[in-house]
């Protein structure tokens, strides 16, 4: 592949570098996560308006008909700038799933809201005692007539407390299945988690929920197959988050190694913090060059799976060691709040487990290969 961004990619990647720095200061990304709403509605509107929720949407559904590669290279800002938000959840993981999963009158009703920036959307899918790995939900819908009632208790969900629709992993006496539920519905109780980052990640607890039967999204009883491409997606995805912030990391160090002086010199001038800068500089490259080989062989139709996994596995390490070392050079100032760079080793941290840890992907990587 060719790792040049096309023109276009380029011009996304500016206008995004521009509008964040000047809409999503650091300070709001801190006022954010002390908010329980996490988002800013007139932000939500700014980003709707440059056509960023329908970025890979179809034209025929209101969106600019964009690649995955495209969306990559804006999360990539994103990640930078620790964009709060839901349009993570929105987007990628509730937008795509209708994209790809949904029928014809779901698409037509929702995504065309969610290009606009009117709607809100997330996944429930972990559970209490469960992981990425395993289709063993104790979320079950079963069926009344021509529809299912829902109970159960999903953990980490993503902005569940603001969203308009939860897509809920099931399981059904078909197997496993999607449903589209309205966050309005009685019997949904929400409870927003504490979380290391200031990210808005809930507890939904479902208590015999109704929903109708036309809201299944995909087949009844094949919704861990169909995960498992939402779920790659949703890791390349993060990983594009996860080199943005790496980037603005090793930035952050090397210009604070070169203003700070230490007997008579910048610290800069010493071998040692010059390899730990190195030592970064390298994670950050090369966890760039597998995260958007993996996007562009997503966007080309290509299979990606082990990509995928490898990607997700080197990243999660990579950025742990990216902000660790960034706060070895920074020194102690770079663990005060009013310093930048606990935005960036905590919401690393939260992303090194998000849809599967470094370890959960080394063991997709060994499958691939026949280990």
């Amino acid at each position: 592949m060719d790792f040049g961004l096309s023109e276009g990619q380029r011009m996304l990647k500016q206008t995004a570098r521009a509008f964040l720095t000047a809409e999503c200061p650091s300070s709001l990304v801190k006022e954010m996560a002390r908010d329980d709403r996490g988002y800013t509605t007139e932000l939500w509107r700014k980003m709707a308006e440059l056509g960023w929720m329908g970025l890979v949407l179809p034209e025929e559904y209101g969106g600019t008909g964009g690649s995955f590669l495209d969306l990559a290279v804006l999360l990539d800002e994103m990640g930078r700038a620790c964009l709060p938000g839901p349009f993570f959840s929105t987007v990628v993981l509730g937008g795509m799933i209708i994209l790809e999963l949904g029928n014809e009158k779901q698409k037509q009703e929702l995504l065309p809201m969610i290009v606009k920036g009117e709607l809100i959307i997330t996944l429930a899918l972990t559970e209490p005692g469960s992981s990425y790995g395993t289709s063993d939900m104790t979320v079950k819908a079963n069926a009344d007539g021509d529809n299912y009632v829902i109970s159960g208790t999903k953990l980490f969900v993503p902005d569940a407390h603001i969203a308009d629709y939860i897509i809920c992993a099931t399981k059904t006496a078909e197997g496993a299945t999607l449903f589209l539920v309205d966050s309005s519905c009685p019997g949904i109780n929400y409870s927003l988690l504490k979380t290391i980052s200031g990210d808005k990640q809930c507890e939904v607890v479902f208590n015999k929920v109704k929903v109708p039967q036309e809201n299944i999204i995909g087949d009844l009883g094949q919704g861990w197959i169909q995960l498992q491409s939402i779920l790659r997606r949703a890791a390349i995805a993060k990983c594009a988050e996860m080199v943005g912030g790496a980037q603005q990391v090793l930035e952050m160090t090397v210009d604070y190694v070169k203003q700070r002086v230490q007997f008579g010199q910048p610290i800069g001038a010493f071998q040692a913090v010059q390899h730990h800068c190195a030592n970064i500089a390298t994670d950050v490259d090369t966890s760039k060059f597998i995260t958007y080989q993996a996007a562009w062989r997503l966007s080309e139709g290509l299979p990606c799976n082990r990509e995928a996994a490898m990607a997700k596995a080197w990243v999660s390490d990579a950025c742990r060691r990216v902000t660790l070392l960034g706060h070895q050079c920074i020194g102690g100032i770079g663990f005060m709040e009013d310093h930048d760079l606990p935005l960036y080793s905590k919401r690393a941290k939260v992303a090194e487990i998000a849809f599967g840890d470094a370890d959960f992907h080394r063991e997709v990587v060994a499958q691939e290969l026949g280990l």
